[in-house]
């Protein structure tokens, strides 16, 4: 078995879609939309569909549905990059704020960072761990 994507809600599919793919630089991997229930799913991955097998990210946009509660279960999706300074640095250029500057996390050596998506759905990106270290 394997994780293959995490879902999550959206209240404005447009404004989230730009998000994943303009500022994360994510691909729209495919889409569907049912007119019966009034839904449309679009799920994104860093490559495209099949050519990785990297877990990657559905959203569901429920059409009569503005928002919602994202509870306090959650935690956040991780990513990994090669350079969390320069990554933020990158998302910065093109106008999104971080919630949490580069950094090493609190008693650990990781370099992490963080942000959030148009819904409040928080996004951290870490280092990708030399293989010596631990997250």
């Amino acid at each position: 078995m394997k994780v293959i994507y995490t879902n999550l809600r959206v209240g404005n599919l447009e404004k989230s879609i730009e998000f994943y793919t303009k500022i994360l630089g994510m691909r729209i991997q495919r889409r569907a939309e049912n007119e019966e229930y009034r839904y449309s799913l679009v799920w994104f991955g860093f490559a495209d569909i099949g050519q990785d097998d990297s877990a990657g990210i559905e959203l569901t946009y429920n059409w009569d549905t503005s928002s919602y509660d994202i509870g306090n279960a959650f935690g956040q999706i991780v990513i990994a990059t090669d350079d969390v300074y320069k990554t933020c640095e990158a998302i910065k250029a093109k106008g999104w704020p971080l919630i949490r500057e580069a950094g090493p996390v609190k008693g650990g050596s990781s370099i992490i960072a963080f942000l959030a998506d148009p819904d409040g759905y928080r996004i951290e990106f870490v280092e990708t761990p030399r293989k010596d270290q631990k997250f």
